[in-house]
């Protein structure tokens, strides 16, 4: 698969060759409202003048993109967990407001063409994909993310901890951790389905824009779910013995 290098972009090529170049800039041209699938002909200097488009603009939002390195991520350790939360519920807005949307429509505007069962298999699994995972982002969001809330609570002001006593019969990090190890792989039936995103024997630009964007996905939850594991569950493990602690030695008191 391509990587996300950066390029001289002359504006008098085709839209549909500068993003053969370099797929990651069909989702730059997205956002400016150019879909390149619909300008087979045309350069970026006319799509441009069309649209009303600052050209100098459009160039510099495709320049930077090969910037954008999901293998990175901050030194989330060393920030305090309530940091952590809102950093993974930042990306969960991207995911929904951004990378899914963007992804849906490129999905739903392939013609079948010769690759008619992987474009319909596509069209049919992908829209099932997206619901099992904002279903999972909302779920994550209303309790594990609170749960770990009311566990730093408890320790802040302890006249909060009452209902919290109770909560902790029903849930613990350790069974969180247990089921998000088990979602962990939710794009494997997309893997499946595109061979694993192999562009091989893909004369669509459009079939392989939507491959790479894939797999890009796929590496962005990936970055996602290290965080969780290596970074959210160790802390908020080490929350959770900690109030435990708390509630031990305060019924020694009583």
């Amino acid at each position: 698969m391509q990587t996300r290098r950066p390029m001289n972009i002359d504006t008098n090529k085709r839209i549909t060759d500068i993003v053969d170049e370099n797929y990651a800039y069909a989702s730059v041209l997205y956002y400016f409202g150019i879909k390149f699938y619909d300008y087979d002909e045309k350069t970026l200097e006319q799509v441009c003048s069309e649209k009303g488009l600052d050209v100098k603009q459009v160039i510099h939002s495709l320049e930077s993109v090969s910037s954008s390195d999901v293998d990175t991520h901050p030194a989330l350790s060393a920030y305090p967990i309530d940091v952590i939360i809102e950093y993974l519920k930042h990306t969960h807005f991207i995911f929904i407001k951004d990378r899914l949307p963007y992804l849906s429509k490129l999905i739903k505007n392939l013609q079948p063409t010769e690759y008619k069962p992987i474009v319909e298999d596509l069209q049919f699994i992908f829209p099932l994909f997206v619901e099992d995972l904002i279903y999972h982002i909302y779920q994550e969001e209303d309790e594990f993310f609170s749960y770990i809330s009311s566990l730093q609570d408890a320790l802040m002001t302890p006249q909060s901890a009452n209902k919290l006593y109770f909560d902790m019969e029903k849930y613990s990090i350790q069974d969180f951790a247990i089921s998000h190890d088990v979602d962990d792989d939710e794009m494997k039936g997309i893997r499946n389905i595109t061979n694993d995103y192999n562009t091989k024997n893909i004369n669509s630009l459009h079939l392989r824009v939507v491959f790479a964007e894939l797999q890009h996905f796929e590496k962005e939850l990936k970055t996602h779910a290290s965080i969780e594991n290596e970074i959210l569950f160790p802390k908020a493990l080490m929350l959770e013995k900690q109030v435990r602690k708390f509630f031990r030695d305060k019924s020694r008191m009583n």
